[in-house]
Parts: structure tokens; sequence; C-alpha cells
């Protein structure tokens, strides 16, 4: 291996990464591990909230965009606030802890649930909030591996669903 065969290896990014803009000339992926950025100087046909897993590399001379030079997989995510309740088991862990307080839970099979207890009368602006971050809800969407994102709520109880 050549010195400039090292540099390069040392320069490029593997990881999976959040589409979180694109236009026809050019994107930018955010690491989901990292939140380390990387503009792309051209679009290699990915779109916003795609999660593509791959490698980038900085563009010569100046570093100071990217190439996504490998992918080794590419998904649409989604996040949608549903008019179905929380699960009574959501409802019971959301009884069990203090206004504030956020619980986390494999799901049965791939994905997590965060069950939170709001106030009642705040429940549709925690909603609003909540909804208002897709980055991040895309984020976590992206590091446990699933493809949607699903917002339930009832009076006092707020259940983010990560779903395949």
């Amino acid at each position: 291996m050549t010195d400039a065969d090292h540099a390069d290896s040392r320069e490029q990014v593997e990881g999976t990464f959040l589409v979180t803009a694109a236009e026809e000339a050019s994107a930018v992926l955010k690491n989901v591990e990292t939140g380390q950025v990387h503009t792309l100087s051209s679009n290699p046909g990915v779109e916003c909230d795609d999660v593509v897993e791959g490698v980038v590399s900085p563009d010569p001379p100046l570093n100071v965009s990217y190439q996504l030079v490998e992918t080794v997989s590419r998904r649409s995510l989604s996040v949608e606030a549903s008019e179905e309740p929380p699960t009574a088991h959501s409802k019971e862990l959301a009884a069990a802890q203090e206004v504030g307080e956020l619980t986390r839970e494999p799901r049965a099979g791939t994905g997590e649930i965060h069950v939170i207890t709001v106030p009642e009368d705040d429940t549709e602006s925690a909603v609003g909030d909540v909804l208002e971050d897709d980055e991040q809800l895309l984020s976590r969407a992206a590091r446990l591996g699933v493809d949607r994102v699903e917002i339930r709520s009832s009076p006092g109880v707020l259940s983010v669903r990560y779903m395949p």
C-alpha cells in the first residue's frame, strides 16, 4: 500500500448516513452514529429522509466536500402520527412513571418503543414537539435498522414506536 492509498483509506468514512438534504446537484449526509455531516459534491440519486449504508470519501484537493463511493444499502424512512391510541402495555408503563419520564423497551421482533408520560392537557402539544424533531426520530430509526416511526397518543401518554 502506498502512502497515498493509506491516506485515502484513512479519510474514507464507512457508516450509516441519514440524507438530511437533497438537491439535483448535491446532498447532505449525516452519520447517525457520530453526527458528522458530509456534503456531497454531487447527488448519487438519494432523497431526503433516505438512509444509506456505505462509504464516503473526500474530494481532492481541498477535502471539503465528499463523494458517496460505495453503497451497501439504501432505504426510505417515514414518520407519522397515528390515530391509533397507545397499546394497553404502553398505558400501563405511563401510569407507573412520573410526568416527564421516559421508558424505552425493545419491541417484539425489531425496533423499540418509547413511552413518555406528559401532562394530560399538553398531550397534543407534546406530539407536535416530537414530530418537529424528525431528524432525531429518523436518526434513531436508522441506528435501530427500522423503516418507520409511528407516534401514538392519548391524554397523558405519548408512545413513539420504531418499527420495521
